[in-house]
């Protein structure tokens, strides 16, 4: 995945590892731009993380741009790497992606992602996606990438099936959701 991805340009990323803070610079194709998270973007993130379809499948959600403010903390830990998908004018906010639970002694992190509904099916996932791998592989230095889907996240784990990740298991009854056991199914692409 590393490097295949000609039309992408990335703009000063600066690597962060360990307890230092990953500064994040701006990834653009020629229809999308990855932008670092900024304050400013809470309302969006709030409009995702409450939106009942986006969380769905999703580990977190918020009830208010109060409580937002600890998804907008976690975005500024040294083991958190994320990007606002916007379009190339940065005129439309279309989610959020990134890799998190960065370790750099095992060279490893985990890839998250989410899409406000009006943007799905519309490849955007599977354009950002590559370049977030791309960063990690490229300026992280990670040998593997991870993503943890619930079972029944069919659409998620066909979007990684699509972009080369394997499946390497299913976590039987592993979490507890909304008062009872889901499944997790684990994939994972290596550089």
């Amino acid at each position: 995945m590393a490097n295949d991805h000609g039309k992408a340009e990335s703009l000063g990323i600066r690597e962060r590892m360990g307890n230092a803070k990953i500064e994040i610079s701006a990834i653009k194709t020629d229809r999308l731009l990855l932008r670092p998270i900024v304050k400013s973007d809470i309302g969006n993130i709030y409009n995702g993380l409450s939106n009942p379809e986006v969380i769905k499948y999703y580990g977190v959600c918020f009830d208010s741009l109060e409580a937002t403010k600890e998804q907008m903390e976690w975005f500024e830990k040294s083991s958190q790497c994320w990007w606002a998908i916007c379009s190339l004018d940065n005129t439309q906010f279309y989610g959020a992606g990134g890799l998190n639970d960065i370790s750099v002694p095992h060279k490893k992190a985990e890839i998250g992602f989410w899409l406000l509904p009006d943007y799905w099916r519309r490849g955007i996932m599977t354009e950002a996606i590559p370049l977030i791998c791309d960063h990690g592989f490229d300026q992280l230095e990670l040998h593997r990438i991870e993503g943890f889907v619930e079972t029944e996240n069919q659409s998620s784990k066909h979007t990684l099936e699509k972009l080369g990740f394997r499946y390497e298991g299913t976590m039987k009854d592993c979490e507890i959701k909304n008062e009872k056991y889901i499944s997790i199914d684990m994939y994972a692409i290596l550089n």
